[in-house]
């Protein structure tokens, strides 16, 4: 017995219970393969909605804008934060940031080393330097200004090396 239909394919030899084995074989594989998608699909609709439905039964994109809406705020106060930081840092430049002290006895017959020679700088090595002079008269104080590290004034041995000791000293 032969089909027409497979004549007119150029199958009229093959075997008409074999096409009908390999078909329903494949008819098999074709329904086996559906049921294991039908499996799939159903644990990832079930994974979608609970991901959908959020801890406190909310929706995915109130979630979503809720956190875009912290992201916002965040960024926010970060930037002041950044402008904060900027202000003190400009105003710490400006702070007493190094500090050189030599202690010694202006008038060698008291001892003691009473006097002092004391220079603060800022960050651009501008301040003071106070030097404290002990006698048994009385003590005396002298103020000089130091600008970008140096002073206009002459300086002693002993503010000299105040000033060196500053200069030299790491920003607090």
């Amino acid at each position: 017995m032969t089909s027409n239909i497979l004549t007119q394919l150029g199958l009229g030899s093959i075997d008409i219970g074999l096409l009908i084995i390999i078909i329903t074989v494949l008819l098999l594989a074709l329904i086996i393969l559906n049921i294991v998608l039908i499996v799939k699909l159903s644990g990832l609709k079930k994974r979608y909605e609970k991901f959908m439905q959020g801890t406190r039964a909310q929706s995915l994109e109130g979630e979503i804008t809720d956190l875009i809406e912290n992201v916002n705020q965040l960024n926010e106060e970060s930037a002041i934060h950044e402008e904060n930081i900027n202000t003190l840092f400009a105003k710490h430049a400006k702070a007493f940031q190094k500090m050189g002290l030599i202690k010694y006895d202006a008038y060698k017959e008291m001892g003691g080393k009473l006097s002092y020679a004391l220079t603060l700088l800022d960050e651009y090595n501008d301040g003071y330097l106070i030097n404290s002079v002990h006698a048994s008269a009385g003590c005396y104080s002298y103020t000089k200004r130091i600008k970008q590290g140096t002073c206009d004034l002459d300086l002693s041995p002993e503010e000299q090396a105040s000033l060196d000791k500053a200069l030299q000293s790491p920003l607090m």
